[in-house]
């Protein structure tokens, strides 16, 4: 049995229940092998002036959580983080120790900051530590002078290195990571929650009428969502739905009124995994426009509910959509390209059945066994 420590500061709390769901997804699917036993303390930035928080008791699916804050203040703290991370994090860490005894293996959720403030975890607990890099860590991070050379120490020092895709750790090596510690293990998709229903019956109590282009994501720069909207005025029949909240979503709605767009685009906050099911199998087409990305798990759970996806060449994506059953990649990056690809996508129709057959390769169960292996290897006992 593998006693595993996750830390991380992306996870859901009973406050933001879809917070760094992705990490929670593969924790989960770890310890149901009865194989892991995992425990996860997460640092919560604070403003300076605030008072810091006792250690915050939570259990989330049966797995023990611990919630504890450390001063942040974005452009000042920042370079001192993973320091600051890994002092708060002691209190929780050793609450966990008294209550579950010792742990095997820290697992590391993002290279910066949280998995350098593993790394000064790992020499305090003297307990080896896995890196696991999911996109804006390696695509923004890392070419960062002071976030970057700190990832870099951490890298030599780790037992191990996960990468959600080939071109992240592609990117990973060119920018100095050690290659052979870097290992590929994609995201899964769940398999039970997204999946295929009453197509025609769900349209009608969401009000599809016209055929629907879907959009997940937070409004953030890096997803790109400005490309959506510049390309309806070249799909005039489609309406757009985008899910989501973020700092670009007043910037986007006046992007829409002044396109012209605005009466197709429907904008909804986001919504639990069962919700969002439905929209994936109401939708004619899912769509991705982001600028970078690790390995998207919105294609994947478009896929897996029988709805065909429409991309930008980035990332992991290329590493997703790779037969016309499943969507189109788009490479240029213009609203006309884009349209284009969702207009042959349109055109040709999908069979759901055929696309949910192609998803079905995505599930868990090949990369929890992949995870597990990896960390019996570290733990030394595999």
């Amino acid at each position: 049995m593998i006693r595993l420590l996750t830390f991380t500061n992306l996870y859901p709390s009973e406050a933001n229940p879809r917070h760094g769901i992705f990490v929670e997804a593969r924790l989960r699917k770890l310890v149901q092998t009865g194989r892991v036993q995992a425990c996860v303390v997460v640092p919560v930035a604070r403003p300076p002036s605030g008072l810091a928080l006792a250690s915050r008791h939570a259990e989330r699916h049966g797995i023990p959580i611990r919630y504890c804050s450390f001063p942040a203040l974005r452009g000042v703290t920042t370079i001192f983080h993973p320091r600051l991370m890994a002092r708060c994090a002691r209190e929780s860490v050793r609450e966990l120790l008294a209550a579950q005894g010792e742990f095997d293996i820290i697992d590391a959720h993002f290279l910066y900051p949280d998995a350098v403030a593993a790394m000064y975890l790992g020499q305090w607990l003297q307990r080896p530590f896995v890196m696991t890099a999911r996109g804006s860590d390696v695509n923004v991070a890392l070419g960062e002078r002071v976030a970057g050379a700190a990832i870099r120490r951490a890298a030599r020092r780790s037992g191990a290195i996960i990468a959600v895709s080939s071109a992240l750790r592609a990117s990973m090596i060119q920018q100095g990571l050690p290659a052979e510690r870097i290992t590929v293990i994609r995201n899964g998709v769940d398999l039970d929650v997204f999946r295929p229903a009453d197509r025609a019956a769900l349209r009608a109590q969401l009000g599809m009428r016209s055929p629907t282009l879907l959009a997940v994501g937070n409004l953030v720069p890096e997803k790109g969502f400005d490309l959506l909207l510049a390309a309806l005025p070249h799909l005039p029949e489609a309406q757009a739905i985008l899910v989501g909240s973020g700092p670009q979503q007043t910037l986007l709605q006046e992007l829409s009124r002044e396109l012209g767009v605005a009466a197709r685009v429907s904008w909804l906050p986001p919504m639990p995994q069962a919700a969002l099911q439905r929209y994936y199998v109401g939708a004619d087409l899912t769509v991705l426009t982001s600028i970078r990305e690790g390995m998207p798990n919105v294609l994947l759970e478009s896929l897996a509910c029988g709805t065909p996806v429409v991309a930008t060449a980035v990332g992991g994506a290329p590493e997703i959509v790779t037969d016309p059953v499943a969507g189109r990649l788009v490479y240029a990056r213009s609203a006309e390209s884009f349209a284009a690809e969702c207009r042959a996508v349109l055109a040709g129709g999908s069979n759901a059945g055929a696309v949910r057959g192609f998803a079905e390769r995505f599930g868990w169960e090949q990369p929890v066994a992949d995870n597990v292996a990896l960390l019996e290897r570290v733990a030394g006992c595999g």
